[in-house]
């Protein structure tokens, strides 16, 4: 260095900016950072004996990243070079490299390469400095605003320990003030400086913990203001509102603190906190946040966490946008206020995450394949039978119709899960009650119970109910019958429900929304189905689960008094619950016992006397004109047939059985038309040889021949195999109890 760079030197630190010149030279000066650099603190100890390694200071601006570099420039005694990694590139890397090798291998001192904006560097330029760093021949200290872990090498990141340093604080701050006004060769000690303490407060307020920005303004307000007759310069408030009239705030679009900020706005929306949201949107735009960014989050977060909570809140969204778009700035801010408030308020629900479970769901299942039903018709149903079956939602009741729609590998799947927030709550009622039905359908096979008892066997059930699930109409008979029973019940919201005969909860679940301030009690006849709705009820609260009882209606008393369930129910509700009770005079009595006199009691059952008769499915010129007849009456006798008390009873038995328990009931009589899909699994079922209880075959076998029945059976298969028949049933609702709007 020549004198003329000596000068050089004087001149610029001579006339540099307060801020440069008031650097700390030493850790005594040094002011902040006290949990990295506090007496005893690993970074103090190691700057004290000059034992370096590699290191990178995190921290905002004005914090003393570059400053702390510099006081270890001064303590140590290693050969300090300082580069910029916005002026500075590989060249300049190169450079600092080799004056480090020949330190070392020359002096046998080591070297500190020192790069400021570290993060600037791009990858290249930073793996030009890792073997170097890596084999000692430079100790690097690097300085960012950016979080290391994502803006620096993450070889030179695992090679260095990171030190982050934090803003400082209003005594830190103030502490600054008083160096400066007291130093007299860097700072003011050589002036006569006062400042009010209005205007030092509003000073270290604005400056928002950056000791760059308070320097810089206090070196404005006085070289701006002139000395008064005393030689004083005087800083007032109105001097200091004019030396710093924007607070320094933190934020760097492409930052931690934009993205921190932004993460901190949004779960404020999603965590309904109006205020939280409206200080984080401020504090976006007031930094100078893209507007149209912040839209776009807001856009995903109205489906995302408001979803059908609140449909509405996409299209308000978007129309501020749109509004924005028109307007501009700095009128546009009305509508950014006007979409946050409507999010932050609004209900909440992530329900749409289901169509990620269900995109998790196409990863495991490739191999799914499109229900025939569902499949185009147009192209090839003749060749392969596409879209045969398929119902039309629009030809039935509430334009709906159980039918399945997922793949049979993904049957009885959920994806879609809503909330009870908002208009989803609405939603959720409607969705759960078709899916309730779809499971008893799916559940019950075809659902039409006097066939049930007629068809035993071995059978592959899995394919039998997809296939009935998805071609016939069961589960919306189902539905009707359910609401039904629950038009005649009438039940208030504080009533005690019992379920009887509940399976698979069809009754039970919409009892339990229509009695939140009662309670619901449950029976099933098998400990499969006390598990299955026990599985099903965790998903309730505790409160609003029902109790499980697992009992016949017979051997419901001794359940009820063996548990000391000593309760009175308000109203008693089932499906087929009589239909398998073998005495059902014993069971009619037992039920009159447990309706209070001002209770109620509605039973659903189907009449087997009224039931399909197959042979009506056949046309009478497909079979021997004898043979036909004598199929006619084998299949009478099965329901005038005395000794079978399961198929042998009709509304009118029901109602003598309540007679005489005590009771008067009125019994209403519904005649239903279901369409079924006849499967191989199906007529198998029917002509196979019962294993528990006679099959339809064995009981036809009282009045016709095996020769006769294989005839049947082999023309059943010619002409109603994979046909869809219309399939009629009647339904007895049994009520006691008048109700006002019970329909006749």
């Amino acid at each position: 260095m020549d004198l003329f760079d000596q000068h050089l030197e004087k001149v610029t630190e001579k006339e540099a900016p307060l801020a440069a010149r008031m650097r700390p030279l030493t850790l005594d000066e040094f002011v902040g950072q006290d949990h990295i650099i506090a007496p005893g603190r690993l970074l103090r100890r190691a700057i004290s004996l000059d034992q370096l390694s590699s290191l990178i200071f995190y921290g905002p601006p004005g914090t003393g990243k570059t400053t702390l570099a510099r006081v270890i420039a001064n303590t140590t005694r290693a050969h300090f070079i300082a580069i910029n990694a916005v002026l500075s590139g590989v060249k300049e890397i190169r450079a600092a490299i080799e004056t480090a090798t020949q330190q070392r291998q020359f002096y046998n001192q080591r070297t500190i390469l020192f790069v400021d904006e570290v993060h600037r560097f791009n990858k290249s330029q930073q793996d030009a400095l890792l073997p170097w760093v890596e084999n000692g021949t430079v100790i690097l200290i690097g300085a960012t605003t950016e979080n290391p872990y994502f803006e620096v090498n993450k070889a030179l990141v695992s090679r260095s320990r990171i030190f982050q340093l934090q803003q400082l604080n209003e005594q830190d701050l103030y502490r600054i003030v008083e160096q400066t006004l007291a130093d007299s060769e860097r700072g003011y000690g050589k002036l006569k400086v006062e400042i009010e303490v209005d205007a030092l407060a509003h000073l270290v307020n604005v400056a928002n913990g950056d000791a760059r920005s308070l320097l810089n303004a206090l070196e404005l307000a006085v070289e701006t203001t002139p000395a008064n007759t005393n030689g004083a310069i005087h800083i007032t408030l109105a001097v200091a509102e004019e030396s710093i009239q924007q607070r320094a705030v933190l934020y760097d679009k492409e930052g931690d603190v934009h993205f921190d900020t932004i993460s901190a706005f949004i779960k404020s929306l999603r965590g309904s906190d109006p205020d939280a949201a409206l200080y984080w949107l401020a504090k976006m735009v007031y930094a100078g946040e893209d507007s149209r960014f912040i839209f776009r989050r807001m856009l995903i977060l109205a489906s995302e966490d408001v979803g059908l909570a609140d449909p509405n809140a996409v299209v308000v969204v978007n129309a501020c946008a749109e509004a924005f778009d028109r307007v501009g700035m700095p009128e546009g801010r009305y509508h950014l206020g006007q979409a946050v408030l409507y999010l932050a308020t609004a209900p909440k629900s992530n329900s749409l995450m289901g169509f990620f479970d269900a995109l998790a769901a196409v990863e495991q299942e490739k191999e799914a394949e499109v229900p025939t039903h569902l499949k185009d018709a147009n192209r090839d149903k003749k060749g392969f039978g596409h879209g045969a079956g398929y119902l039309y939602p629009h030809a039935y009741r509430d334009h709906w119709v159980a039918q399945q729609y997922l793949p049979s590998s993904l049957q009885g799947q959920v994806f879609y899960q809503p909330s009870q927030q908002g208009r989803e709550k609405e939603i959720s009622t409607q969705v759960a009650r078709h899916r309730e039905a779809q499971l008893a359908a799916l559940v019950e096979g075809i659902g039409v119970a006097p066939l049930e008892i007629l068809t035993y066997g071995s059978a592959d059930r899995n394919s039998e109910r997809w296939l009935q699930r998805t071609l016939s109409q069961v589960g919306t008979q189902l539905a009707t019958v359910r609401e039904r029973i629950f038009d005649l019940a009438q039940l208030q919201r504080h009533h005690l429900v019992l379920d009887l005969n509940a399976g698979t909860g069809l009754l039970t679940w919409e009892a339990i929304r229509q009695v939140p301030e009662g309670g619901v009690y449950t029976c099933v006849r098998t400990l499969g189905d006390t598990n299955a709705l026990t599985q099903q009820a965790a998903a309730l609260t505790e409160m609003m689960r029902p109790i499980i009882l697992t009992a016949t209606i017979t051997e419901l008393p001794a359940v009820l008094t063996s548990t000391a369930l000593d309760v009175q129910f308000d109203c008693i509700i089932g499906r087929n619950a009589l239909m398998s009770e073998p005495d059902k005079a014993i069971a009619a009595q037992i039920l009159a016992k447990l309706t209070p006199q001002s209770g109620k009691l509605v039973l659903a059952e189907t009449v087997p006397r009224h039931t399909q008769r197959f042979y009506h499915l056949l046309k009478p010129h497909c079979l021997d004109a004898q043979l036909y007849e004598r199929l006619v009456v084998a299949e009478e006798a099965i329901y005038a047939e005395q000794k079978d008390p399961m198929l042998n009873w009709d509304a009118d038995d029901l109602r003598s059985c309540f007679e005489s328990a005590g009771i008067a009931v009125k019994v209403i009589l519904e005649q239903n038309l279901t369409q079924l899909h006849i499967t191989t699994t199906f007529l198998n079922r029917l002509f196979n040889v019962g294993i528990n209880r006679p099959s339809y075959a064995d009981r036809l076998a009282q009045n016709l021949t095996k020769k006769e029945i294989q005839a049947f059976k082999e023309l059943s298969t010619r002409h109603l195999l994979n046909q869809t028949v219309d399939w009629e049933s009647t339904v007895a609702f049994v009520q006691v109890g008048s109700t006002d709007n019970s329909k006749q």
